[in-house]
C-alpha cells in the first residue's frame, strides 16, 4: 500500500502563526501562505491569523493552539537573519526544534515557513523573489500532512475492526 497526502483544503480549519520580527518579510510570508490556502480550498473564515513577537515565542504558541483542537494544521511563518552575535543560532533552533517537539507531541501537522537567512537578500529571494515563497510552501506541506494524517488514521482503524 502506498500512502500520499493531498494538498486539499476542502473542510479543514488552519491557523497561521506570524512573527511580528523582520516582519516585512513576514508579511510576505504571511500572504504566500494565506494565498495557498485559498488555492487549496480552504475557506476564509477557516483561516485564523495569530501574531507573536518573535520567531522565540513560535512553539509556546502552536502549542496552545494545538491543545485546542481547533486546526486541522498550523503553519509558522517567520524570519530569523543573522547578524553579528550568536543570537541568530540560538533562536533560529530553538523555533525549529520547538515547532517540531510541538508536532510530534500533538499529532498536529506544522508547516514550518521560518525562514533562517544569513542576509536581508536572502530572505526577500525566499519570501516571493527568486526562491519562491516559502509561506506558501509551509502552508501547501501542512495540507499535505493533514490530509497524510487522516488517511493513516482511517487505516488504523480498518485494520483495528478486522483484528
Amino acid at each position: 500500500m502506498e500512502y500520499v497526502g493531498r494538498v486539499d483544503g476542502q473542510g479543514r480549519r488552519v491557523a497561521v502563526l506570524a512573527s511580528r520580527f523582520n516582519e516585512a518579510i513576514t508579511q510576505l510570508l504571511l500572504r504566500g501562505a494565506v494565498d495557498a490556502l485559498a488555492v487549496a480550498g480552504v475557506a476564509a473564515p477557516d483561516v485564523d491569523v495569530v501574531w507573536v513577537p518573535g520567531a522565540w515565542e513560535l512553539p509556546v504558541v502552536a502549542r496552545a493552539l494545538a491543545d485546542l483542537q481547533r486546526y486541522d494544521a498550523l503553519v509558522a511563518v517567520g524570519a530569523v537573519i543573522r547578524g553579528e552575535t550568536a543570537h541568530f543560532d540560538y533562536i533560529a533552533d530553538a523555533a525549529a526544534r520547538g515547532l517540531a517537539a510541538v508536532e510530534a507531541e500533538t499529532g498536529t501537522p506544522i508547516g514550518f515557513g521560518v525562514l533562517t537567512c544569513d542576509t536581508w537578500e536572502q530572505a526577500e529571494a525566499r519570501s516571493g523573489g527568486a526562491h519562491g515563497n516559502k509561506g506558501a510552501d509551509a502552508a501547501r506541506a501542512a495540507l499535505e500532512m493533514a490530509d497524510l494524517l487522516v488517511q493513516l488514521d482511517a487505516e488504523a482503524r480498518v485494520g483495528a475492526d478486522s483484528a
